[in-house]
């Protein structure tokens, strides 16, 4: 049997059985795996990870409907979103560095409070 037969869509016919609810569920799964460490962690890299997953399980979302509807729009929007996140890591992880330098602790119960 020749693995790399292909179907009639282009795609190897492994492939054929995952649908648009496989994409979805593992989206979601690991949307709510960021939410929860979010939520329950107090370390700000921790969050900001928690934060990056939940970016990354939209994008998912969104790569499973473009291909599933034979749209580029949801791709282009990702490429956007991956573009963001950069810029958003290099910001967070900065000012991250900066406040472990100020307090050298990256508990986020003591950032509760701002001053001038």
């Amino acid at each position: 049997m020749n693995i790399a037969v292909l179907a009639q869509d282009g795609f190897p016919a492994a492939v054929q059985g995952i649908t648009l609810a496989h994409y979805l569920f593992i989206s979601a799964a690991m949307f709510s795996l960021g939410l929860i460490g979010f939520l329950t962690r107090r370390n700000l890299i921790i969050m900001f990870l928690c934060t990056e997953l939940m970016f990354q399980a939209a994008g998912i979302a969104l790569v499973a409907f473009s291909r599933f509807h034979m749209n580029m729009t949801g791709q282009s929007f990702v490429i956007f979103i991956v573009t963001v996140a950069a810029a958003e890591a290099a910001m967070a992880l900065a000012l991250v560095v900066l406040l472990f330098r100020r307090r050298e602790s990256l508990d986020a119960e003591e950032w509760s409070e701002l001053k001038g």
